[in-house]
C-alpha cells in the first residue's frame, strides 16, 4: 500500500446532517461544500436519495447535484447514497459521479433502516450496483454494523463475510465496512478487514467509523495499517444513522487529516480549510461540535519535515 494513496472521503453534507433536527437550508450546504472543494479532499457525499418525509435534511439532495453539475469540481468526486432503485434512477437524472449502496448485516438494523431484511436488500442491491457500473458510474458497495449493533449487540464475522462474499462473486470489487453502532474496537477492524483481503487481494477497502465509544480514530489507525485505503469522516464530527439505537457522530474529517498528516501523510489536504468549515457548521447550529483539532488547534509543522 503506497500512504500517499490513502483517499478522504466527506460524507458530512449527508451522514453529518441527516439527524439533525434544524434543516439545513440549500445555500448554506452550499457554502460549506464550497469551502472542502479545493481543500484536497477526494470525495464529498452531497446527500442521500430517500424518501423526504423520512430524513426532511435530505429532501434537496437532486438540487445539490443540480447545482454541482455546472461548478469546477476541482477535481473532487461527487458521491450519493441510495437505498433501493427510485433512488438510483434519480441519482443517474442528476448525476452523481460516485453511488453508495449496502446492506446492513444487522436484520434489525436492516428492518428499521430500508424496511428489508438483509437478503432482501442485497438482492437489490447487487443488480443496482450493476447497473450503476453499466452507466459508468464508480460503485461502493458497503456493509452496515459490520462491527456490532445497538439491537443485537455483536454481529458475527461470518456474517459479515457472508455478504462480502457475495459482492465478490459478482465482481464487485470496492467494499466498505461501516460501523453503524460504534461497537468497533482496533484488534476487531484488523481482524475483519484481514479477513476480507484475504478472500480478495485486489479487494479496495474502505471504512466508515463512528465515534460512539470513543474508538474513532484508534479503529482508523487499525484499517489503515490492515490496508484500508479510503475512509470516510464529516465535518466536525457530526452524525450518526437515525435508524440505530444510539446515534453518535462520525469520526470527524480535520481529526482524521490531523492524525494523518502527523504521520507525514496527504500533507496536501488543506487543514485549515477543512476547520474553516466546521467553524461555520458550529456557528450555523450554536453549538460546540465534537471534533478534537476545532478546539484545540493543530499541531503540525511542515516547516520542520
Amino acid at each position: 500500500m503506497k500512504l500517499e494513496n490513502i483517499i478522504v472521503h466527506e460524507v458530512g453534507p449527508r451522514d453529518g446532517l441527516q439527524v439533525e433536527k434544524t434543516c439545513v437550508p440549500l445555500e448554506e450546504k452550499i457554502r460549506w461544500i464550497d469551502g472542502i472543494l479545493g481543500s484536497g479532499i477526494d470525495i464529498i457525499q452531497l446527500g442521500s436519495f430517500v424518501n423526504p418525509e423520512k430524513v426532511p435534511q435530505m429532501a434537496d439532495t437532486d438540487k445539490l447535484f443540480a447545482h454541482y453539475a455546472s461548478v469546477d469540481k476541482k477535481g473532487v468526486v461527487l458521491s450519493g447514497l441510495v437505498l433501493n432503485e427510485k433512488g438510483l434512477e434519480r441519482g443517474l437524472t442528476c448525476g452523481v459521479e460516485m453511488f453508495c449502496m449496502g446492506v446492513s448485516a444487522s436484520e434489525t438494523h436492516s428492518k428499521k433502516n430500508t424496511g428489508m431484511t438483509t437478503q432482501e436488500a442485497l438482492s437489490r442491491i447487487i443488480p443496482m450496483a450493476k447497473k450503476a457500473s453499466a452507466e459508468g458510474k464508480k460503485v461502493q458497495v458497503s456493509i452496515q454494523s459490520a462491527f456490532g449493533c445497538g439491537f443485537e449487540g455483536p454481529v458475527p464475522a461470518e456474517r459479515v463475510l457472508g455478504i462480502a462474499k457475495e459482492y465478490l462473486a459478482n465482481d464487485i470489487t470496492n467494499i466498505s465496512l461501516a460501523d453503524t453502532a460504534g461497537h468497533a474496537q482496533p484488534a476487531q477492524v484488523e481482524e475483519l478487514f484481514g479477513a476480507l483481503k484475504e478472500m480478495n487481494p485486489g479487494v479496495q477497502l474502505a471504512c466508515h467509523f463512528h465515534n460512539t465509544y470513543g474508538l474513532g480514530l484508534a479503529n482508523c489507525y487499525a484499517a489503515l495499517k490492515t490496508g484500508v485505503t479510503s475512509f470516510e469522516s464529516a465535518f466536525g464530527g457530526l452524525g450518526g444513522c437515525p435508524f440505530t439505537k444510539l446515534p453518535a457522530g462520525n469520526v470527524s474529517t480535520e481529526d482524521l487529516v490531523h492524525s494523518l498528516q502527523r504521520m507525514g501523510i496527504r500533507r496536501d489536504i488543506k487543514l485549515e480549510r477543512l476547520l474553516d468549515v466546521a467553524r461555520q457548521v458550529s456557528a450555523f447550529f450554536g453549538r460546540e461540535l465534537p471534533g478534537f483539532i476545532l478546539k484545540s488547534g493543530s499541531i503540525v509543522d511542515f516547516k520542520k519535515d
